[in-house]
């Protein structure tokens, strides 16, 4: 058999190794970076539903707490007439449109005044609103409209839909002397599902919540051909074992989706409904990042494989000479050494190599350098230059620790711009972009030390504050700087825009000690303080002690 000469003998060595060796890492990188990714995907999945959860069940603990109020009203049940209580509850329904009807019973159950009076007179002893009402307070769930739905109008044509809320009227010595009943109409649960996904739901997106009711698990809310229709899929049971998670599973259709779910359970004190919320998002889509990430990456490792193979082919023809002191000077440089090859040693290939060596050493240098730029891009608004919320997840996590080491308190600011959508709408998003960024700039100059800002998306910011007390006046400055500063005219080359700054404050470690429940609780202050007339602050714990 003839033998090979030196240069093809190693340069058949060369190729075959790294060829096997790009193969290998490609796919394990690949692999890696792919369950990354789906595990990113799928908890931003989960948050969505959580939001969704929350901000459903925020909505209901509000009328609720509002028809409750009525309840309490002593005056409903006393020396009041009829045309004074229909006074008063049409009132609250002009306040909260989504009140269909709200209308109050005496103690044998006929309803004794209502909104445009209707059902005046009617008997409802038999209906859930006053039955369980004599019990205590009661929240129904999502049902057609019965003796309502002639009455009341319906520009949309669908069939209306309500949430029952009613809670029992007691006179100061204790008796029972009716219940105040109202019809929530359900197409606000629209509204808010349409307000959490618009920032989420491109058009590449493809996101679909669905609303499932406790009762009997059907659809509520969602896409209409699941309307109505029951959903036993492995989401839904996994939901009634863990609050919070998601998975990747056969839908009724047929297609695999990515599904994120939130369980029954609730932070608003209500006698709560207990919906399941599911997120979904299509396999391929939803996938699809993971996807072109392994197909580059393997792509890219045979074709570095290609080009090394041919460099060890083309260096290795005069290799035998020189092969110790090179050797020699790689293990001087794996010990942390500076690498420093031949460079005159007479024999040409051998001065390839050494070049080559340096170059690929110089560019790994350069690939890690460009790495580190790239993590930094992932974690900022490619707008306002801000931390995004994956830096956010990060920061909190860090400052929290730092926090339980120093026995601090971590103020987490969620502040909103009151105002924004109108100029948004107003000068055109260009401008609206123009705006965001001049407000990022004013939050910047007013970040005292220790303290980190991120736009979480739309024109929605979360500001971390280390703070020593929960009376440390430094927080309550700080928002009142905030305020002060937003609210000063900002100018555009499209005009001048007028804004203002509501905030809602949670304190870690007092009211929650996870990132995500300590952001909710800063919403629901938040909402208090646009409740309240906007441009202010409002600290949580202040809602939940009131």
């Amino acid at each position: 058999m003839k033998s090979l000469s030196l240069r093809n003998y190693w340069g058949l060595i060369f190729a075959v190794f790294i060829l096997l060796f790009a193969a290998v890492l490609s796919v394990l990188v690949s692999e890696v970076s792919t369950s990354r990714l789906k595990e990113e995907r799928g908890t931003a999945l989960s948050n969505t539903a959580f939001q969704m959860k929350d901000r459903l069940d925020q909505y209901m603990w509000s009328r609720y707490s509002e028809i409750k109020t009525f309840g309490e009203i002593e005056e409903l049940g006393l020396a009041t007439t009829a045309e004074e209580k229909r006074a008063t509850i049409e009132l609250l329904q002009q306040q909260v449109p989504a009140f269909s009807w709200i209308g109050i019973t005496d103690s044998a159950g006929s309803v004794i005044a209502s909104t445009d009076a209707l059902l005046e007179g009617l008997d409802l002893s038999q209906r859930p609103v006053y039955t369980e009402a004599r019990k205590s307070d009661f929240i129904g769930d999502v049902h057609e409209a019965l003796l309502l739905a002639e009455l009341l109008p319906n520009p949309g044509g669908r069939d209306l839909e309500f949430v029952d809320i009613s809670v029992p009227i007691v006179y100061p010595d204790g008796s029972f002397g009716g219940v105040v009943a109202a019809h929530l109409s359900w197409v606000w649960a629209e509204e808010v599902m349409n307000f959490v996904l618009h920032p989420l739901n491109g058009s590449e997106n493809e996101l679909e919540v669905f609303v499932l009711s406790s009762r009997d698990h059907r659809v509520i809310l969602g896409p209409e051909e699941y309307l109505g229709n029951k959903l036993s899929i492995e989401s839904y049971s996994l939901s009634r074992e863990s609050s919070a998670g998601w998975v990747l599973e056969e839908w009724p259709d047929g297609k695999m989706y990515l599904t994120g779910y939130t369980g029954s359970e609730t932070n608003w004190d209500y006698p709560g409904l207990e919906w399941t919320i599911l997120v979904r998002q299509p396999e391929a889509v939803a996938f699809a990042a993971a996807r072109d990430l392994g197909r580059l990456i393997i792509l890219s490792g045979l074709a570095s494989a290609l080009l090394f193979a041919i460099c060890g082919w083309l260096v290795a023809g005069r290799i035998s000479r020189p092969l110790n002191d090179i050797s020699l000077k790689a293990k001087a440089f794996r010990k942390g050494q500076q690498l420093s090859l031949p460079k005159n040693t007479g024999v040409r290939e051998i001065e390839d190599l050494s070049n080559s060596l340096e170059t690929l050493v110089a560019t790994l240098v350069m690939t890690e350098s460009d790495l580190v730029r790239m993590q930094d891009l992932a974690q900022r608004d490619p707008l306002t230059g801000l931390p995004n919320r994956i830096a956010l997840e990060d920061a909190a996590d860090r400052m929290m620790k730092k926090t339980q080491e120093k026995q601090e308190k971590l103020a987490f600011f969620y502040l909103d711009l009151d105002g924004f959508k109108k100029a948004n709408d107003t000068l055109g998003h260009l401008a609206g972009d123009h705006v965001l960024q001049k407000v990022a700039d004013r939050l910047m100059s007013e970040l005292p030390h220790g303290a980190f800002i991120s736009r979480i998306g739309g024109d929605e910011f979360v500001l971390l504050f280390p703070c020593s007390t929960l009376e440390d006046t430094s927080t309550r400055q700080l928002a009142s700087r905030l305020i002060e500063q937003l609210s000063l005219p900002i100018k555009v080359d499209a005009g001048r825009v007028q804004l203002g700054c509501s905030i809602g404050i949670s304190v870690y470690p007092d009211d929650a000690e996870n990132l995500y429940t300590l952001l909710s609780y800063a919403d629901a202050a938040l909402y208090v303080s646009k409740e309240n007339g906007k441009n202010q602050m409002t600290f949580y714990g202040d809602v939940a002690s009131g």
